[in-house]
Order: structure tokens, then sequence, then C-alpha cells
């Protein structure tokens, strides 16, 4: 086999020569068990200890829930490692991370919960700057694009430190983004109606030429998913020093060993994730909040025919 592989051959190899540790990130696991039974034992066993608190929510449950289980599918699966083969498959952890998980946590939260973050000073300082939705919207873009530079990317897979703080920072201007348009507490800025429509139009305008640069170049740009030892370096993000070291008699050079997709085609595809999945999402925040104005609109019209009845009737009665 060794042979095979020095002289080029192409046989696609299986990812499960990286090892269960690898494909299915335990620890991650158990950290995500832990958040979730944290959870409940804040929102329901010590929640007597708070005051002003009120009790969780099954709909406040259920996208906790559905934002953790997402969060390890994309950061703690096979899902997690194939996003340091292909590009393509990283935008999918980023489109999950950015643009749906974030969003379920935020609802996830019980308001007296949120309450007392912002309620420490140096938070509330800080916090209300940056959930302003004119900064939140140009933090999370310039993080976003930031982030996909070629140059910036390829340093922060290299390093386990900067890979954590980008990821983690990311995430947070990703709440940050969202809050205005989620988020229900008092005092909060909140984006409704032709508001909400124009800051998601606007997002999607943002990072547009982004998507664009990587959509449309035609060689690969990013060295950790094109050159066989940036790739490996990369991999030990993901995989455990001992696995990739008992792999070494392989001679793995990079991950066009585990896919046949030319690079410059998956990074492509890569973008086109991105920019349809943000898309998509944008236009059912969108189609919700048309939901709810036309909601609101049928109440108020509603209101208006109750009442002209009634005025109708009172004139009727003293008539007679």
């Amino acid at each position: 086999m060794d042979k095979d592989l020095s002289e080029g051959a192409m046989a696609m190899l299986p990812i499960s020569i990286f090892g269960f540790r690898a494909l299915w990130s335990p620890w991650f696991l158990l950290l995500i068990v832990v958040g979730i039974a944290f959870y409940f034992l804040l929102t329901m066993k010590w929640r007597h200890h708070f005051k002003d608190t009120e009790p969780v929510t099954p709909k406040q449950i259920s996208f906790f829930l559905m934002g953790m289980i997402l969060l390890y599918a994309v950061k703690g699966s096979p899902v997690d490692l194939l996003g340091h083969i292909l590009f393509a498959v990283h935008m999918v952890q980023m489109a999950f991370l950015l643009l749906v998980i974030a969003p379920f946590i935020i609802l996830g939260l019980p308001n007296w919960i949120w309450k007392k973050i912002f309620d420490v000073t140096i938070l509330n300082k800080i916090l209300g700057v940056l959930t302003k939705p004119l900064v939140a919207l140009v933090v999370f873009s310039f993080m976003f694009s930031l982030y996909h530079y070629p140059l910036i990317l390829d340093n922060v897979k290299l390093s386990p430190v900067l890979h954590t703080i980008f990821t983690v920072t990311l995430f947070i201007a990703a709440l940050f983004f969202w809050w205005p348009i989620t988020n229900s507490l008092n005092g909060q800025p909140k984006i409704v109606g032709l508001k909400k429509i124009g800051y998601v139009i606007l997002s999607a305008l943002l990072i547009t030429p982004a998507c664009a640069l990587i959509i449309f170049v035609d060689v690969p740009v990013y060295e950790t998913y094109s050159s066989g030892e940036a790739w490996l370096q990369a991999m030990a993000l993901c995989v455990p020093a001992n696995t990739l070291n008992s792999l070494a008699g392989l001679n793995i050079s990079g991950p066009e060993l585990f896919i046949n997709t030319p690079t410059v085609y998956d990074q492509q595809l890569g973008g086109i994730i991105m920019k349809v999945f943000q898309e998509i999402v944008y236009v059912v925040v969108i189609g919700t909040e048309f939901l709810r104005w036309h909601k609101d609109e049928q109440k108020n019209a509603d209101e208006i025919t109750r009442k002209d009845l009634l005025e109708r009737q009172k004139m009727y009665t003293h008539g007679l």
C-alpha cells in the first residue's frame, strides 16, 4: 500500500483511519452533556436561588437542546473531521454555527438569565455597545470576512490556540448580530418590521464580497486545503498526535487521498453553500416578519371592525 501511495495512486482512503477519538470527539461530547445538565439545573432546580425568575418554557428548552445537538454535530461529530478535508464541509459548519446555532442559543435561554448577564456593570457597558444593531452588523460581517481571508484562515488552522480564539470570537460576534433580531428582553435593542428586513439584507450584502472571492477565484487559495504539508499540520487540530504519528507509514500527503473532487471546485462549492444557506435563513427571517406584520394588521383590522360595530349598535340603541 505504501508503494502504491508513494507512486501517486489515487485510491480513496476512509476517514475511519483517524480513529474513534478524532471522529466523535468524546471530550467535546462530555462538554455538551455537562452544558445541557447545567442548563436544566440552572433553569429548574436552582432557579429559586435567584430573584425575578420565571419557569423555562418548552419552546425555550427545544431551542436550547437543538442548538446544543447541532453544536456537537458540526464541531464534535465526523463532520468536524470532514471540515478539515473538504472546504465545502467547513462552510457548512460555519453556516450552522453562525446562522442557526447562535440564534437558537439566544432563544433557548430565559430572559431572566440574560438580565443577570446584563446586570453585571462591566458586561452591560461592553454589551450595550456591541449589541447595537449597526455595530453588531459591522462587527459580524468584518469578523466573518477576516476569518476567511486565506492568510488568516491558514494560520488559524495551524494553531490550536488561534483556532479556538477565532472560532469563539466569531460565534460571539454572531450572537451580537442575532441579538437585535431575536431577543425579547425589556430595554434591549430590538428591531422589527422594515428595519429588520433592511438589517438582514444589509448583512447579506456585506458578506457577499468574501463569498464572491471564494466562488469566482479559479485557483486554490487555502494552503491548508491544497498543500499536503500544511494540511497535515492542520489535521492536528482534530486528530490526536499519536494517531497522526501512527499513520506516518501511509505517506498521507493531503486531502486528495480522501476525495476525488478538484480542490478549486471544493473551494467554490464552499462559497456557494455559505451564500445560499445565508439567503435561505434570511428569507425565513423576512418571511416570519411578514407573517407577524400580517397577523398584527389583521388583528388591528378586526379590532377596528369590532369598535365600529359597537359604535353602530350604540347609535341604533339611542335612535330607538
